[in-house]
């Protein structure tokens, strides 16, 4: 399934109108399936610390933005959806400007819960910028019983 037609079973969520947060990252999916999202990021001085770099608080966003997209997709058939409980992200190098390729997929998908790894890579040379661990919860969509699966 594609950002555009995220399939029957996952409501439609419009990233950009339905979160200012997660619209101010500039994150925007490309590919979104329970096992993979992709998409990209430009990055420029909106998202800079004082110091002129990208904040790591970016990339934190847009790593847990992008696990949660994507186990949200694998549980949808089953009336739920996916929460982040934990989120470790580590700096790898300093960004100013540019963009940014994210890279999400599983580690483990379980009944309950999720392990995604994200990776954040220049384009322009492929290069690491930031790596993150999300673990998730699978919880039941609001107004919707849960199907067992």
């Amino acid at each position: 399934m594609s950002a555009d037609q995220p399939g029957v079973d996952l409501p439609p969520v419009d990233l950009a109108s339905s979160s200012r947060f997660t619209a101010a990252t500039g994150f925007a999916p490309t590919e979104i399936s329970g096992t993979r999202v992709t998409g990209s990021v430009e990055l420029g001085p909106d998202h800079h610390t004082p110091w002129g770099v990208v904040h790591g608080g970016v990339y934190c966003s847009i790593i847990e933005s992008a696990a949660s997209i994507g186990a949200s997709a694998a549980v949808a058939p089953h009336g739920k959806f996916s929460v982040g409980v934990n989120n470790n992200t580590d700096f790898i190098r300093a960004t100013t400007a540019g963009r940014i390729d994210v890279l999400a997929e599983p580690i483990q998908q379980g009944r309950t819960q999720q392990l995604w790894q994200v990776l954040l890579t220049r384009a322009e040379d492929g290069k690491l910028v930031a790596r993150g661990q999300v673990r998730l919860q699978n919880v039941v969509l609001p107004g919707g019983g849960a199907r067992r699966g």
